[in-house]
C-alpha cells in the first residue's frame, strides 16, 4: 500500500438540489456498471482508493469541483444509485456521513447475514481504519464521514474524511484492503489535504521504531516514560522529522480559473468529440443543441472509465462535462446531463444482452481523445466558459430568478454569483448537505 498524494480541499456547507442529487446518482450507477462490465469489481475497488480519480468522478458528475462535499456527495449518490444492483453488481456500501457513518459496523453486520460475508472481519476492518486516521495520525483534523466498500469477494475500500474547523479545510484519506499487511504500517492508499504543519502520523512505515518504542515505555513503567521526557526537554534527543507528500492543492476559490485545466487535454475531449461523433453518434447529433455538447460530456466520462491515474491530475477540467452545482466553471444543463445518461444507460444494457457496440464506441471517445491532444487546437478557457454560459438555461429554485455573467466580458471578469443575482438564504427545493 503507498500513498498516493494529498490535496487541500475547501469545508464548503450547502445543500445539494433535488435535481442534481438524483441524476448524480443514476449516473454513478451506470459508470460503475460500465466499469465492472470492463473490468471487473476489483477495478471499482481500486479506482475508488485514488484520491484523484475521486475527485474527477465528483466533478464529471455536477458536484462542485474542489468542494470538501464532494465526499460526501458523492459517495452518497453512489450508495443510493447501487442499493438496487447491489446484489447484481457485488458492491456494496455502507455508512456514511454524521451518524450514517456510526451505523457502519450494524450494516456490515446485515451485509454479512444476507450475503455470507466475514461480518467479524469487516467491522473490525471499518473501526481500525477510523480509529488509526482519527487516533495514529494526528494532523488536526476530526473524522466526521466513513464510507466502507465491500465486494462479495470480501474485498474493501475505505474512503473517510475529517475536518478542521480553524482553517475551514477537509482532509480525505483512502484505503484500499488489496495489498493490506498492517493497520499500523503504511496502510493508506492515498491522503487528500493540506499538511499542517508538524504531522504525527505513527502509521508510516518509517514511524515503526517510534510505535515500539511506545510499547516499551508502557511496558517498563512510569519512571522510563519521565526519564525519556526529560532527555527531550533537555535538548539531548530530538525527534526525527517526517517528510513531506507530495499533494494536490486543490484552489480555495470557487471558480475554475486556466491554471486549473490541462488545456491541451480539454482539446483533446473536444477533438475526439467532434472525430468520432459523426461514425458513432449520427443519430443523437440530430438533436439540435444538444447532440454535439451530449458527445463531448459522453467523452469525459469515457476518460473517467478508461484513463490511467496520471489522467486525473486536473480533476477541475472533468466540470467541463455538465457544469457545476455552484455554476462553476457554468452551469449544469440538464438536457445535456440526462441525453448523458440515457446514451450510457442504453450502451449499458445493451452490452448486458450481448451487444457492446454503444459501449466500445463510447471506449473509442477515451482512446481518441488521447491520440488527438498532441495536434489538436482549440477555443481558450475563456471562450469555453462564456460557451457553457450561453448554451442554455440554467435549473433553479422556485424562488431564484434566472442569473449569467454579461455576454459582452469573459467570466473571470464577471462579478460574483451573489452580484449577478439575489440567491435566497434558504433556497427551495435542496436537500442533503454537502460538507
Amino acid at each position: 500500500m503507498n500513498r498516493t498524494g494529498s490535496a487541500i480541499l475547501p469545508l464548503h456547507s450547502g445543500k445539494v438540489p433535488p435535481w442534481l442529487s438524483s441524476r448524480m446518482a443514476r449516473l454513478g450507477r451506470v459508470m460503475v456498471e460500465a466499469l465492472v462490465y470492463h473490468y471487473g469489481r476489483q477495478e471499482v475497488l481500486r479506482r475508488l482508493a485514488h484520491p484523484f480519480w475521486f475527485q474527477a468522478l465528483g466533478c464529471v458528475m455536477g458536484m462542485d469541483w474542489h468542494s470538501s462535499g464532494v465526499t460526501t456527495t458523492v459517495f452518497g449518490a453512489l450508495k443510493r444509485g447501487l442499493a438496487p444492483v447491489e446484489r447484481e453488481l457485488g458492491l456494496h456500501l455502507c455508512g456514511g456521513k454524521g451518524a450514517e457513518s456510526r451505523r457502519t459496523p450494524a450494516e456490515l453486520e446485515a451485509l454479512g447475514h444476507r450475503f455470507g460475508l466475514e461480518a467479524e472481519r469487516l467491522v473490525r476492518a471499518s473501526r481500525l481504519t477510523a480509529k488509526v486516521d482519527s487516533a495514529a495520525v494526528q494532523d488536526g483534523f476530526e473524522i466526521y464521514m466513513h464510507g466502507f466498500i465491500v465486494s462479495d469477494e470480501g474485498a474493501w475500500t475505505v474512503v473517510q474524511q475529517g475536518m478542521n474547523v480553524e482553517t475551514r479545510e477537509a482532509r480525505r484519506y483512502h484505503w484500499l484492503s488489496e495489498g493490506l499487511t498492517s493497520f499500523v504500517d503504511t496502510p493508506h492508499a492515498a491522503i487528500d489535504g493540506l499538511p499542517q504543519g508538524v504531522i504525527v502520523n505513527l502509521t508510516d512505515a518509517r514511524a515503526r521504531r517510534a510505535r515500539e518504542a511506545q510499547v516499551e515505555l508502557v511496558t517498563e513503567g512510569p519512571d522510563q516514560v519521565l526519564g525519556t521526557l526529560r532527555k527531550l526537554r533537555e535538548g539531548e534527543a530530538e525527534p526525527s522529522p517526517q517528510l513531506a507528500l507530495p499533494h494536490l492543492r486543490m484552489s480555495k476559490q470557487h471558480g475554475v480559473s486556466r491554471d486549473d485545466v490541462i488545456l491541451r487535454r480539454l482539446h483533446g475531449t473536444l477533438a475526439a468529440a467532434a472525430e468520432r461523433g459523426p461514425k458513432d453518434f449520427a443519430e443523437l447529433l440530430l438533436t439540435p443543441g444538444v447532440g454535439a455538447k451530449t458527445v463531448v460530456a459522453l467523452a469525459s466520462v469515457a476518460e473517467v472509465l478508461h484513463g490511467a491515474p496520471y489522467r486525473f491530475s486536473d480533476p477541475a477540467r472533468f466540470s467541463f462535462a455538465q457544469g457545476g452545482k455552484d455554476r462553476h466553471p457554468y452551469p449544469v444543463r440538464l438536457d445535456v446531463y440526462d441525453s448523458t445518461l440515457q446514451v450510457l444507460r442504453s450502451a449499458v444494457d445493451a452490452a448486458k444482452l450481448g451487444n457492446d457496440e454503444k459501449l466500445s464506441a463510447i471506449r473509442e471517445l477515451d482512446r481518441q481523445a488521447r491520440l488527438l491532444e498532441a495536434t489538436a487546437t482549440g477555443p481558450s478557457f475563456e471562450a469555453l466558459v462564456a460557451a457553457g454560459w450561453d448554451s442554455g438555461e440554467e435549473p433553479l429554485p422556485a424562488n431564484l430568478s434566472p442569473c449569467a455573467p454579461s455576454t459582452s466580458a469573459p467570466p473571470s471578469s464577471s462579478p460574483p454569483a451573489t452580484e449577478r443575482c439575489a440567491i435566497p438564504a434558504s433556497s427551495a427545493g435542496r436537500t442533503s448537505r454537502t460538507s
